[in-house]
């Protein structure tokens, strides 16, 4: 069945709201020159990376689908992004934490048989996953965002996915190492919005639609969970023809969920309260 278009989620992990818009010059110079749009969107609470994972795909809130912090992971029981497009004969591509793939296929996580596969009749079509075992302060363990975004391209290349994610924790492991106001952030970003650059322009020629953001946001002291506009709050980047709404709007983080959904033609699930945000 073809969907009514073709969208590739882009998640960096951590990155507070004035480092996207004051640090990405190339995501900026998009918009400027009128391909992408972009509105301030807030995390659900805690705004802790797995329940933000969770929220991210199925669209409620950590009270309900239960992932309450990063050391309580299950298989979730809500309809997803990734069962819904399968559902209408979509195929999904995820080069993700294995996070993902605890939540929205299998848990727990196997080092073998989980990080990479391809599943004609599951949620997740192709799955390509990496795991950061042994993160700590002083190694990041994470694999390098180039290789990342390549594997996306690949995976859309060789499988034509209709909706794949690309999720990578560099940001907010480089921030929980030093801070969101220093030299190190500084670069990390930088380096990070030009690899990006070197792929978008090859996702949307190859006609998919993008939305580039983060999971939550982060302090200058490295920190987020609680309720606090540094730890929830960033930004997302649209490019497609969607409608969207006034530049100003403060976006749900919940709205997510349907709003990749109403894009790609797919039903909604009733799960889904929150408003789709693009037309």
């Amino acid at each position: 069945m073809a969907l009514a278009t073709k969208l590739l989620l882009i998640i960096l992990d951590g990155v507070p709201y004035r480092n996207w818009r004051r640090l990405m010059g190339n995501l900026e110079g998009w918009v400027q020159s009128g391909e992408a749009r972009v509105w301030k969107m807030r995390s659900v609470l805690p705004s802790t990376s797995a329940c933000c994972y969770a929220s991210i795909h199925t669209g409620v809130a950590p009270q309900v689908h239960g992932i309450l912090s990063n050391e309580n992971r299950f298989r979730v029981e809500q309809p997803d992004i990734f069962s819904e497009v399968s559902k209408a004969g979509g195929r999904t591509g995820a080069v993700t934490h294995s996070y993902w793939s605890e939540f929205f296929r299998s848990y727990p996580f196997d080092l073998v048989e989980d990080m990479e596969f391809d599943e004609p009749d599951g949620p997740i079509t192709h799955g390509r996953f990496h795991t950061m075992t042994g993160y700590n302060a002083r190694n990041q363990m994470t694999p390098s965002d180039v290789d990342l975004f390549a594997t996306l391209t690949m995976l859309a290349k060789r499988h034509g996915i209709d909706y794949g994610i690309l999720h990578t924790c560099t940001l907010d492991s480089m921030g929980h190492r030093f801070g969101h106001d220093c030299h190190e952030m500084d670069h990390a970003v930088y380096a990070m919005d030009a690899m990006l650059a070197g792929f978008l322009p090859l996702w949307r020629q190859a006609g998919y639609e993008v939305i580039v953001t983060a999971d939550h946001g982060q302090t200058d002291r490295g920190h987020h969970g609680g309720h606090d506009d540094e730890m929830q709050d960033f930004a997302l980047y649209y490019f497609g023809p969607g409608k969207g709404p006034e530049p100003d709007t403060l976006l749900d983080q919940l709205q997510l969920a349907p709003t990749v959904l109403k894009r790609l033609g797919v039903p909604v699930p009733k799960t889904m309260k929150a408003k789709p945000f693009l037309g």
